[in-house]
């Protein structure tokens, strides 16, 4: 197989929850620019409008999902993957993006800020992971998982005036831990799981780093932060074949700034 062809997307099936805006739209062009019909989900139907129209000026096949992962009464993550199966039939590539951040000291994170975050971050991931695995990737032995977890969740902030936010670093600490899980279960099935960690990117989610942005470019050794090109590469080859011997792994792009020990 050349190298084009291990790339090649075509025909595949993506569902790119946050994908109206930020690294989850960036993630689904990329997806349909390598030939995948792409499903994003957000609760915004009007980022979403925008990102479908963004999306079909490329030629790609869109479809947008209406979805608060949040609303665990609803059962959204089961509703989503219905969603996608009844318009495609199948879900080959997961990747799961929506999350939030609360920075804050922990001593005054409630219990209940802390929940919400890791219900989030965490089980809406597990739950699609689950359901997309279940009624499409397991039964047809092949599937690409693609959890975005974060630098933060590599270790902690630093205590020079680094951003305190416990709950969104642990959050995404168990992000990377279930991508090793999930990849070592599931393997004999054929798929493969993977988790993307970015490190700054500017984008609406990550605006409270704002104030940080020349500290954290200062100690970045390419000395820029991620743009809008940046997680197209990486996701593209944890989404096609081009990866069927990487599982489990966490991949770190932020310019080298997680390696810089100060």
């Amino acid at each position: 197989m050349n190298v084009r062809d291990l790339f090649d997307l075509t025909g595949k099936v993506a569902l790119v929850t946050g994908g109206s805006r930020g690294l989850g739209l960036q993630m689904a062009e990329a997806l349909g620019e390598a030939g995948a019909r792409v499903a994003i989900s957000a609760r915004n139907e009007d980022e979403l409008a925008a990102a479908a129209t963004q999306l079909g000026a490329l030629g790609i096949e869109v479809l947008t999902i209406v979805n608060d992962l949040n609303d665990a009464a609803s059962k959204p993550a089961e509703a989503l993957v219905s969603a996608v199966l009844a318009r495609w039939g199948a879900i080959d590539i997961l990747v799961n993006n929506a999350g939030m951040v609360r920075g804050g000291p922990a001593e005054t994170t409630t219990i209940e800020q802390w929940r919400k975050v890791m219900a989030l971050n965490v089980d809406a991931c597990f739950e699609l992971a689950r359901e997309a695995a279940h009624r499409s990737m397991i039964p047809r032995r092949a599937g690409k998982i693609i959890n975005i977890a974060s630098i933060a969740g590599l270790g902690g902030p630093r205590p020079d005036g680094g951003v305190f936010a416990a709950s969104y670093n642990t959050s995404k600490g168990a992000l990377v831990s279930m991508t090793q899980a999930l990849a070592s279960e599931w393997g004999k099935y054929g798929i493969n799981v993977n988790a993307i960690c970015p490190g700054y990117f500017p984008t609406k989610l990550s605006a409270g780093l704002a104030e940080s942005a020349p500290q954290i470019l200062r100690a970045t050794p390419m000395g820029r932060a991620g743009g809008g090109d940046d997680l197209k590469g990486v996701v593209a080859f944890f989404a096609s074949e081009a990866s069927r011997h990487v599982t489990g792994h966490a991949m770190a792009v932020d310019g080298g700034s997680s390696m810089v020990v100060t």
